[in-house]
């Protein structure tokens, strides 16, 4: 199964503040992170991380992870695969043909045959979490937990 999330800033003090996260500090973030995505996702499965990943080794999460890079992804791309990321990208990646993970929400219409899987915009209410061509996968949208690709796809469809 393929799985999402962005936005998680692990060990980000400031973020859980700025974003109003439910945490009573970082460490507590990071432990509920990693109980949720443990819980949700298999050894098996595959999560594609959509940009601002933090500062915790992967390692310690199930499934095979690869990271598109966000703004707060600074390190050099083998700093991430040693950390356990499978691949990472600093490009938007299209993912069978149509869906186009980012970090940040690009432009697409109802001309254009592409959807967007996306974050950055955490829980700004100026972006809605989905469209019949976009979704936004930021942590604090999907209960701080990856949303599955199927659940994605069945609610753009239904938009």
């Amino acid at each position: 199964m393929i799985y999402f999330i962005a936005d998680t800033h692990f060990g980000d003090e400031r973020i859980r503040r700025y974003e109003n996260r439910p945490f009573d500090s970082a460490s507590a973030m990071n432990q509920e992170l990693i109980r949720r995505w443990n819980e949700t996702v298999s050894p098996e499965d595959t999560v594609y991380v959509l940009g601002d990943w933090g500062e915790l080794s992967p390692i310690l999460l199930h499934g095979k992870k690869y990271l598109v890079k966000g703004n707060h992804d600074r390190l050099d791309n083998q700093t991430y695969r040693d950390m356990g990321f499978a691949e990472v990208y600093d490009l938007p990646v299209i993912l069978d043909s149509f869906w186009i993970l980012s970090h940040e929400p690009l432009y697409v219409c109802e001309n254009m045959p592409y959807a967007n899987i996306f974050g950055h915009v955490h829980a700004s209410p100026l972006y809605r979490t989905f469209s019949s061509q976009h979704y936004c996968v930021s942590a604090e949208r999907t209960s701080y937990t990856p949303i599955s690709f199927d659940a994605v796809r069945r609610r753009i469809q239904e938009s």
